[in-house]
C-alpha cells in the first residue's frame, strides 16, 4: 500500500479544469454519467472513468484517475481495458514517463456511434441469436412447426415476433450509424420526424372505444 501511494503522490497533478467552479462541474459531470452508465450499457466505474478523461486537456495515467474518482488499481485497470476495448478511450505514452497514459475521444459523433457499434455488437446481435435458438428448440429439422402442438406454435411465434422486432432495431442502428459517423443532423432529424410521425399515426389508428 505505502508504494501504491508513493506512486500516487508523485504523479503530476491530473490535468482536468482545477478551479473550484470547474471541478464542481466536472464532478457533476462524472457523477451523471454513472448514473447514465446503464444506459449506454456499460457499469458505473466505466462511465465516470471515461467521463473524467472526457473533461481532461491531457491524457491521465491510472494513479491520476485512481486518485480523483477513489477507485482501487484493479478496478481502474479493469474499466480502462473496456475502455480501450470499446475504443471510447485510447492508451498513450509520454518521452518521461514509464506509465500509461489514457485520453479519451471528444468528438461526440464518434463517442456515440462507437457506443451503437459495440452494444450491437455484445448485446443485440447474441441475444437475438439466442432468442432464435429457443425457437429452434421446438422444430427438428425433420418436422415444420405446424406439426407440433398448438401450445409450441404459440410458443415459437412469440419467439418469431421478439426475433423480428430485433431484427428491425438492428436495421434502425445501422441506417443511424453512416448519419452519425457523417454527423449529418438533417438527415437524422428526418429520421426521427419519420419514426415519431409513425408512431402518432400508429397510436391514432387504435379505436379506444374497441381497445381490449
Amino acid at each position: 500500500m505505502a508504494s501504491s501511494n508513493t506512486s500516487s503522490s508523485n504523479s503530476p497533478p491530473a490535468d482536468v479544469p482545477s478551479s473550484p467552479r470547474a471541478r464542481e462541474a466536472v464532478d457533476r459531470f462524472v457523477a451523471l454519467w454513472g448514473e447514465m452508465a446503464s444506459t449506454w450499457g456499460i457499469n458505473r466505474t466505466m462511465a465516470k472513468i471515461h467521463a473524467l478523461l472526457y473533461c481532461g486537456e491531457q491524457p491521465l495515467n491510472t494513479d491520476q484517475i485512481m486518485e480523483r474518482l477513489d477507485v482501487s488499481r484493479g478496478n481502474a485497470n479493469m474499466n480502462l481495458r473496456s475502455l480501450v476495448d470499446w475504443n471510447l478511450v485510447s492508451k498513450t505514452q509520454q518521452a518521461d514517463s514509464r506509465k500509461d497514459y489514457y485520453e479519451a475521444e471528444k468528438d461526440v459523433w464518434r463517442i456515440t456511434a462507437r457506443i451503437i457499434e459495440e452494444r450491437q455488437r455484445r448485446e443485440v446481435h447474441p441475444v437475438r441469436s439466442r432468442v432464435e435458438d429457443c425457437a429452434d428448440l421446438l422444430v427438428a429439422e425433420d418436422e415444420c412447426i405446424e406439426d407440433r402442438p398448438p401450445a409450441e406454435q404459440l410458443l415459437h411465434q412469440r419467439f418469431e415476433r421478439l426475433t423480428a422486432l430485433m431484427k428491425v432495431l438492428e436495421g434502425v442502428s445501422e441506417a443511424l450509424l453512416p448519419l452519425v459517423r457523417n454527423k449529418d443532423v438533417d438527415q437524422i432529424e428526418q429520421l426521427l420526424d419519420v419514426a415519431l410521425r409513425f408512431g402518432n399515426a400508429s397510436s391514432d389508428s387504435v379505436d379506444p372505444d374497441h381497445a381490449s
